[in-house]
């Protein structure tokens, strides 16, 4: 905030661990999710028994919140929802299944697998998310624990890839920092592990393991009865890349790195988190605060105390203010981390100076510091498949590749792919293969950075369309920015069905984000390198629109940009949209400040 903002004052924190027992938790008036899961007997429900049930693709209203926590969604086919219900069929269903792939790391063993499952019980396509992971869509019930079993084969697994839990942990993915990669990875994957639930409902439900009938004998020594509050996502970034999106997220590690380019420790971020709901101003995106500095053997304390404070301090009552942003609105910064310190008994240094440069992937082939190659991908939105005519056949493409590869696939923040570790020896064979499949078909500045969720026709949140729809705009406005000269200007351009943010569009420079069908909600003046969220520009756009909304900004930025000036940075320069410092004044001073046209 400006200097001239009145103090804030905070709520006290609560003392008490959270209510687990059903009647306290009636009492208290906490929401609906709260007692599914005190009641879950450690995430089980009733999911086994729902699974027999053969009359329906689908599993009771109460399973679909526990089915989460397994890494799963219920969604249905929303292209073909009025034609069945005209004729008195049932929705189609089928679920969408979350992988955890820690840092987003996978052997070629492992990626021949997953292609396999793709193919035999999904919808055919790969698709990597905004969060380093895979994802299938289109598995049916009869084959969930198929899906599952031919995942654990493959030594990976979807435990907490969803739910009110700490989700998969990203990790910074830059090839050119070999050392520096490696070190976050493994805290990426050692806080992943740590932070796991204990429950045996995965492996019992899934696999047929011993059961342990209604959880007794159990017990989440981190989590509780009760889980989180909330979702909780945690992501660690190497400066001065960016391309995790740190600012977007619960909690943060950024390395410090000294002149040899070795981590001396970590910086940690809080309270960063992308959801919002449309018209409820009390609910808002915020870009996460520095808030310590940790050294190495320190930072997986660190992420459990972080973690189990929001645990302890999250809003259990009103569901839609649960997240960790919210709490650091309500209790204070401060406060927050004098609970962190305390919970670990020690007082911590203040952040240490970094830079972020940008957000986005490096592509193309690159050489480690320690002499192995690295190429990275571009993957229109995450999906991988074989496109019709003469576009890339990134599937058949990426499993050539993965029968001789000898190194590891490594998947990005931005939904792309790191064909990884590449010896000197095999390069030729990859390099032919990638020429033969169009794995390095061309892609315009604007299209490499963008990002797109998947919405329709699958995700039952979305209002509008995503991923079907942006390559399209980008075609178009790939025209309007040729036409002013700004063709291989890089600006981040991200969209997404609704305003939950999957896709992270608040720090997009230009987000756009769904309000209906082909109308949406035009987000400006966001930070190239992800560090400032952006401003509602325009409301209620329609696809037809946003074309000619963008060209005279476009226009305007060619003609009075200054030397190295970044897009959402010249539009608060040049007085078109208001800046947003964080979350609770993102609703204000909304709209056009001036018409450049």
């Amino acid at each position: 905030m400006d200097d001239h903002t009145p103090p804030r004052s905070y709520e006290t924190p609560p003392t008490t661990r959270p209510i687990d027992e059903a009647e306290a938790a009636r009492e208290a008036g906490l929401s609906h999710n709260e007692h599914i899961k005190i009641a879950s007997g450690f995430l089980r429900g009733t999911l086994a028994d729902g699974l027999l049930k053969h009359a329906t693709g689908a599993i009771s209203e109460d399973d679909g919140q526990l089915v989460k926590f397994h890494g799963m969604y219920l969604q249905d086919d929303r292209d073909l929802r009025p034609e069945r219900t005209k004729k008195k069929l049932d929705k189609a269903y089928s679920f969408m299944i979350r992988l955890r792939i820690a840092g987003g790391v996978v052997t070629p063993k492992q990626w021949l697998v997953l292609d396999d499952i793709a193919t035999t019980y999904a919808n055919g396509t790969l698709r990597a998310t905004t969060r380093q992971t895979f994802q299938y869509h289109g598995v049916i019930k009869s084959n969930l624990k198929r899906t599952m079993a031919a995942i654990d084969a493959a030594l990976l697994d979807t435990i907490a890839a969803c739910g009110d839990v700490n989700r998969n942990v990203m990790a910074a993915t830059n090839p050119d920092q070999s050392g520096a990669h490696k070190a976050a990875y493994e805290l990426g994957k050692t806080i992943s592990d740590s932070l796991l639930p204990k429950t045996n409902a995965w492996r019992e439900i899934w696999l047929d393991g011993e059961r342990v009938v209604g959880g007794e004998g159990e017990h989440e020594p981190v989590y509780g009865k009760t889980y989180l509050p909330r979702k909780f996502k945690i992501v660690v970034a190497v400066p001065p890349s960016n391309e995790v999106d740190i600012f977007a997220h619960d909690l943060g590690f950024i390395a410090i790195l000294d002149k040899k380019g070795q981590v001396t420790g970590w910086n940690v971020t809080v309270g960063g988190g992308m959801g919002m709901t449309h018209g409820e101003t009390d609910t808002f995106p915020r870009t996460a605060d520095v808030m310590l500095f940790c050294k190495p053997d320190e930072a997986v304390r660190v992420a459990e105390a972080v973690m189990t404070v929001q645990r302890d301090w999250g809003n259990r009552k009103v569901r839609k203010n649960a997240r960790l942003k919210y709490t650091i609105e309500r209790y204070g910064l401060a406060a927050f981390r004098a609970e962190v310190e305390k919970r670990l008994g020690k007082t911590f240094a203040d952040p240490k100076p970094f830079t972020f440069t940008n957000n986005g992937d490096r592509y193309g082939w690159t050489e480690g510091d320690d002499g192995r190659h690295h190429l990275t991908l571009y993957v229109a939105s995450g999906r991988i498949k074989d496109y019709d005519g003469d576009g890339p056949k990134i599937l058949t493409g990426l499993r050539r590749v993965a029968e001789i590869h000898d190194g590891d696939f490594r998947l990005t923040g931005n939904q792309n792919v790191i064909i990884a570790n590449v010896s000197a020896e095999k390069r030729p064979a990859i390099e032919a293969l990638v020429e033969e499949y169009g794995l390095l078909k061309g892609a315009g500045a604007l299209r490499r950075n963008s990002m797109a969720c998947v919405a329709l026709p699958t995700c039952g949140l979305a209002l509008a369309e995503s991923e079907r729809y942006l390559p399209d705009l980008i075609t178009d406005l790939e025209e309007s920015l040729a036409s002013h000269g700004l063709s291989e200007d890089e600006i981040t351009i991200r969209m997404t069905g609704c305003p939950n943010g999957c896709a992270r569009p608040f720090i997009a420079e230009i987000g756009l984000v769904g309000r209906g069908p082909e109308r949406y909600h035009l987000y400006l003046g966001a930070a190239f390198d992800g560090s400032r969220l952006g401003k509602l520009y325009a409301e209620d756009v329609t696809a037809a629109q946003i074309r000619t909304t963008l060209d005279p900004l476009f226009a305007a930025y060619a003609a009075r940009r200054q030397p190295g000036e970044r897009f959402g940075d010249f539009l608060i320069r040049d007085g078109v949209v208001a800046r947003t410092h964080n979350g609770p004044d993102f609703h204000l001073a909304t709209g056009a400040l001036r018409n450049v046209a």
